[in-house]
């Protein structure tokens, strides 16, 4: 008995929705503190480049 072939295309996973990097929390931007003098006291923040996504707002280990 021969077995049966069928036409239908196979079904494609649908695509989950990106899941949101935890440090920049989707923005691509963190907060670095700016540290000036001999103490290296703290004196604000500037924004700084998430390095885990590189910008893209996207967790890469997803």
């Amino acid at each position: 008995m021969a077995t049966k072939r069928t036409t239908e295309p196979p079904k494609s996973p649908a695509t989950p929705e990106p899941v949101t990097c935890s440090p920049c929390d989707g923005s691509g931007m963190v907060a670095a503190t700016v540290r000036v003098g001999r103490k290296r006291r703290p004196v604000g923040q500037q924004d700084g480049l998430c390095l885990n996504c590189l910008g893209t707002g996207a967790n890469p280990d997803a």
